[in-house]
């Protein structure tokens, strides 16, 4: 067994290897405080016949010991991975799968296990190095190590691996940043409207600490790594590479030139389909068909890059900074609470909005300190958004990622609970596909809110950057476009209002981007960002004065908490009884505060008045109309509210004048009378009432 440390933050992360599952090529138990994390690194010997990519899986498994939890549902066990596991092991997977040699074609499997959490140190950052670390250990060819570490501000202050309640309480900032030892791969960010300057200081920050990190797993491999598996080098044949260059090299050019998606896709498929034609035939072995597929591939690939980095003229034409036409549309589908269309060139969303009551918040069955969240953003994108066709089985891992980072860009703009006692739901529908449709989904998601009249404290929008880098010619692009992306060195999503960022998304596939790089891609997104809200705004200047009328409305008031029981009655029939008589939803706090949520005003207010009723102080002057609960020989007890009996004496019984021999002569159990509130002596808890005889030249007043 083998063990090193390092401080982080303040705080101790040590690795362990050799104690725990030692069948698997690589594991590494990773630990900061008392959340532990298992991480195992599998990976197969062989390629499977007729294999032509890179078969690599990253599951991250929440087990709800590791919190002293027993799972929620009738199963009573973890079965699908939860949104946050799912996003877990996207940010591992996407820093590590561009370091795996090019050509290795071995499946590889990396599981990361919660065995242990305290609610204080984050297991998605640790589940990160713990997977460097197991990669790096083991046989398979990994060329890491990497290093990952969140970044908060609290009080103007970087925090490095802030707690999750200073996360939750006190940050504006929750950066995380994985690197090598060279440089940032990859960065995912939520904030408060940050300044881009501001991202920057925390991301050369950050990759100070993840130097640190990599030392740590250097000194473990050196102690027990096991050596690297021989891969075959991925070459092309330069005699294949010259051929499909002189034969075809012409018609690529010109293929790759065409300016609308479609047609470039078709027309780079059918040279590529002649030259297949051409260049295999029956006899061609096996290895020259994967040459000239790959000589195919790599032509491709270099005059696209090379007319973008170097002769500046991008797939479709545009200058570098150039956003393509954006067209907005607010309101096209009548019966929900809110909508809107954003299209911008091929790309578009459509994103509906929805609103509901307090009591319909998604729970969260999680590790984590959260509980429920009231603001909900799903991402579709069904295969026809990119005319293909396919089979539509629930959310893509990528959807509930994109899913993710629209909801953490939009959060920050969000009224409070008490101003918006509402649970929102957005669902973004991607019909077309050209690049970059997470940011369209922002775009439209913040038209729809504005559009059901929502009071959100600024318009978001987001833009999609890309970079192109060959040698030392570079080119930073504006709201790329697919090819753009697929072929490129970065995808770096910024979403934000004018006054600052709130998501932040970022990939880079090769070594040398500079904090300068960095620096001038914000800045780009900046001022892109900006031209874009102008747009929006052009749309729909500011959020509608109304909510939409097909929208429920939700009343509060606030009562005694002493008071919840009386509400909610005996088995809970009287909150039973309000909700079935005036169709709403009624949800009490623990502090007294009650939201209700009711499909009309009038439906409301018969609710915030029965609940008045039970729950206002009794007043002399009072007139209550109620049953008689019980007979004496000297009064009857009328019940004026739940919980809250009266007494009429029998000498206030009759008429004034009157007599009375026997209370059962004027009331029995079960009458129902009016009477008014007479007197109250509060330290005998007493109440006395007057039946309504005795209220000679007195009108009723009674408010309920």
């Amino acid at each position: 067994m083998n063990t090193v440390q390092v401080e982080i933050g303040g705080k101790t992360i040590s690795l362990e290897t050799g104690r725990l599952a030692k069948q698997a090529n690589g594991a590494v138990l990773a630990r900061c405080g008392d959340t532990v994390v298992l991480v195992t690194a599998v990976g197969r010997e062989d390629v499977r016949e007729g294999q032509d990519f890179f078969p690599l899986t990253v599951d991250v498994e929440e087990r709800h010991y590791a919190a002293g939890k027993i799972p929620g549902g009738f199963i009573k066990r973890e079965s699908r991975p939860s949104e946050k596991a799912i996003l877990a092991a996207r940010q591992i997977d996407r820093p590590i799968r561009p370091l795996f040699k090019t050509g290795f074609m071995n499946e590889v499997h990396v599981v990361a296990t919660v065995l242990s959490v305290d609610l204080e140190n984050a297991h998605d950052v640790l589940a990160t190095i713990g997977a460097s670390a197991a990669l790096t250990l083991s046989e398979i060819p990994f060329e890491g190590p990497i290093g990952s570490v969140r970044v908060g501000r609290i009080e103007d202050e970087f925090v490095i691996n802030p707690t999750l309640t200073q996360l939750e309480e006190e940050s504006e900032l929750d950066l995380v940043v994985t690197g090598t030892a060279d440089a940032i791969v990859m960065v995912e960010a939520g904030a408060q409207q940050v300044p881009e300057g501001l991202v920057v200081d925390a991301l050369r920050l950050a990759h100070e600490e993840i130097k640190k990190i990599i030392a740590a797993q250097l000194e473990l491999q050196r102690l027990c790594g096991k050596p690297k598996w021989d891969v075959a080098e991925w070459t092309i044949d330069e005699q294949i590479l010259e051929e499909v260059r002189i034969g075809y090299g012409a018609s690529l050019d010109a293929a790759t030139q065409l300016i609308e998606k479609q047609e470039r896709q078709d027309a780079i498929a059918e040279v590529k389909r002649t030259a297949v034609e051409a260049l295999i035939d029956e006899t061609a072995s096996t290895e020259r068909g994967i040459h000239v597929r790959r000589a195919l591939a790599k032509l491709e690939k270099d005059l696209i890059r090379d007319r973008i980095a170097v002769q500046k003229r991008r797939p479709d034409g545009r200058g570098t900074t150039e956003i393509r036409p954006i067209s907005c549309e607010v309101g096209l589908i009548p019966r929900t609470h809110g909508s809107a269309l954003f299209t911008r060139g091929q790309t578009q969303a459509l994103s509906l909005l929805t609103l509901g009551g307090t009591g319909e918040f998604q729970r969260i069955d999680g590790l984590g300190i959260e509980d429920k969240k009231r603001y909900l953003h799903h991402y579709n994108f069904p295969p026809f958004s990119v005319g293909e066709t396919g089979f539509m089985r629930g959310p893509k891992r990528r959807d509930i990622g994109h899913g993710a980072l629209a909801e953490r860009a939009l959060v920050p703009v969000l009224p409070n609970e008490v101003d918006f006692p509402y649970t929102t739901r957005i669902v973004s529908e991607i019909l077309e596909s050209n690049g970059s449709s997470s940011m369209a989904s922002v775009c439209g998601s913040t038209l729809s809110l504005m559009d059901a009249g929502v009071q959100i404290t600024a318009p978001v929008a987001g833009i999609a950057m890309g970079l192109i880098k060959e040698g030392d010619d570079y080119v930073v692009l504006t709201d790329i476009a697919g090819v753009e992306d697929h072929l490129g060195d970065m995808d770096f999503k910024v979403a934000g209002t004018a006054a600052g960022i709130t998501a932040l998304q970022m990939d880079i596939k090769i070594k040398g981007v500079t904090f300068e790089i960095l620096a001038e891609a914000l800045e780009q997104a900046r001022v892109a960002r900006l031209f874009i809200l102008e747009r929006m705004l052009e749309t729909l200047p500011e959020p509608r004065g109304e909510l939409s009328q097909w929208a429920p409305r939700i009343f509060t008031i606030q009562i005694n908490p002493d008071q919840i029981g009386l509400v909610i009655g005996k088995g809970g029939e009287t909150i039973r009884g309000m909700t079935d008589e005036f169709g709403a939803d009624i949800d009490i706090q623990e502090d007294g505060t009650i939201f209700i949520c009711a499909p009309d005003q009038e439906s409301a207010q018969g609710v915030i008045s029965r609940i008045q009723s039970m729950t206002k102080d009794v007043e002399v002057g009072d007139v209550f109309t109620g049953k008689v609960v019980k007979t004496t020989d000297f009064g009857a007890f009328v019940e004026l509210k739940k919980g809250t009996d009266g007494l009429i004496h029998i000498s206030r019984l009759a008429p004034k004048g009157e007599r009375v021999k026997s209370v059962e002569d004027v009331v029995k159990r079960g009458d129902m009378v009016t009477v008014e509130v007479v007197e109250i002596d509060k330290a005998r808890n007493r109440i006395g009432l007057r039946s309504e005889e005795r209220r000679v030249g007195k009108e009723c007043r009674s408010r309920w």
